[in-house]
């Protein structure tokens, strides 16, 4: 699976910097200089190239040619891409590591969002309440998105008082919603 850590922004200075969206709690480690990230591109089409007839191709792969940080963003400059013109041609550019790649986290209480996507929701009394689609981060707290098994969406706050627990390995986490909580 795919993981998006970041999303290419717009051209910074005329150096090839361009600002990263990020989408890790790690940033200064999935930004390293000499990192390879993988690309998926954007929602907004790469413009072409200067070679008439010739659209312009995101590379499969980018490699981190330096990175910092600066008035609370994330400046990277990519190998090859060396002025402002060549940095635009990047924007809205998905930056992404498969799953596989990251380090499941030390505190077992804590979990990384594709661990959840796609478990089954259950009543401590084991009724089905339906499956984590997304995890919401909020700012009081984040907010497991349940596809309820009538279609509907239901937001349930990731707290210990109402999710008790998370039981990776029996594929569920089990949720105590108060009452209406799921009616809302």
């Amino acid at each position: 699976m795919q993981l998006v850590i970041g999303r290419i922004g717009k051209p910074h200075g005329v150096r090839g910097e361009v600002t990263v969206e990020v989408r890790t709690d790690e940033p200064e480690a999935r930004f390293a200089p000499g990192t390879v990230l993988r690309t998926e591109p954007g929602a907004t089409p790469p413009p072409t190239s200067d070679e008439p007839g010739v659209p312009f191709q995101v590379p499969a792969e980018l490699t981190i040619e330096e990175a910092r940080f600066h008035q609370g963003r994330v400046l990277i400059a990519f190998e090859g891409f060396l002025d402002r013109d060549t940095a635009e041609a990047l924007r809205g550019t998905l930056l992404v590591v498969d799953s596989a790649d990251v380090t499941p986290p030390d505190d077992p209480e804590e979990f990384h969002d594709h661990q959840l996507v796609g478990l089954a929701v259950v009543t401590p009394a084991g009724e089905r309440l339906g499956e984590v689609v997304r995890i919401d981060h909020a700012p009081s707290s984040d907010l497991l998105v349940l596809r309820r098994p009538e279609g509907r969406t239901a937001l349930i706050p990731f707290v210990r008082a109402i999710v008790p627990e998370v039981d990776l390995a029996g594929g569920r986490v089990i949720v105590d919603p108060p009452a209406g909580l799921l009616d809302l």
